[in-house]
């Protein structure tokens, strides 16, 4: 009995770490797997931006360029390393002896980030990085306290501090006015997230499209085939409606003259 109350003690732990890394509120985003232009763009800022450390080891190269509608010529100038072929997977250009080296342990492969952490999850996190000197790449995030890897990103979305600012006061989930004059009630946070003007080469809105369009590539890549299966289900399920309804005559027809 001990042993089987030590097991669940134990199983549970990791549950517990998750819902404590996940305490900061996620922002929502929306996912269409059909939008080749957003998958297109999420492609290339992957493999421009993540590539040089993750990878998507169980992808091939060739395979996302037919699923995303790319030519070959323009898959190869663009998003396929010089020491790469058409038909490799996509791994990254680090050495896992270099990785070993820099970070302690090669970085995580990507390929089925989507699938274990979640779309809203990798929105939140990829927007929510902040400048802590006190850290080793001199960034900590939001979503991922302690992070160990550096804002790769800062460049489009400039530097982000921690900042007092008016935001909009919430209650039950819902924003709060004054009752006379409509105007929205705001209160001094001191804990917000403030982009330092003239330092991204993107605006907010298209950064968090950019981020968007990333997340979109990540979840098609952790289910290349996901299309294809709801597809196929809503096909399968057709038919066995259809089905059903000459299967209830057939029976009926069978045991009409049973008593």
């Amino acid at each position: 009995m001990k042993k089987q109350i030590a097991a669940l003690i134990l199983a549970a732990i990791p549950m517990f770490g998750f819902a404590a890394e996940g305490a900061y509120p996620l922002d929502k985003v929306s996912i269409d797997l059909t939008d080749k232009a957003a998958l297109q763009d999420g492609a290339q800022t992957f493999a421009n931006y993540c590539m040089g450390c993750h990878g998507a080891k169980f992808q091939r190269y060739e395979r996302v360029a037919t699923d995303l509608g790319i030519s070959e010529e323009l898959m190869m100038d663009n998003l396929v390393f010089p020491d790469a072929k058409f038909g490799d997977h996509m791994k990254s250009s680090m050495r896992d002896t270099d990785a070993k080296l820099w970070f302690g342990a090669p970085p995580p492969d990507l390929t089925m980030v989507a699938r274990v952490r979640g779309a809203d999850w990798l929105y939140t996190y990829m927007r929510t990085f902040y400048e802590d000197p006190s850290r080793p790449y001199g960034v900590n995030n939001k979503a991922f306290p302690l992070v160990g890897m550096p804002n790769v990103l800062v460049g489009l979305q400039g530097r982000q501090e921690i900042g007092c600012k008016q935001v909009q006061i919430i209650e039950d989930g819902k924003k709060v006015f004054d009752p006379l004059t409509g105007v929205p009630l705001t209160h001094e946070s001191c804990d917000e997230l403030t982009i330092v003007p003239n330092t991204g080469t993107l605006s907010e809105a298209e950064f968090d499209e950019k981020i968007k369009n990333l997340v979109t590539f990540l979840e098609y890549s952790a289910n290349p085939v996901k299309l294809k299966s709801q597809r196929i289900g809503t096909y399968v399920l057709l038919f066995l409606a259809f089905f059903f309804v000459f299967a209830y005559f057939l029976k009926r027809e069978y045991w009409k003259d049973v008593h």
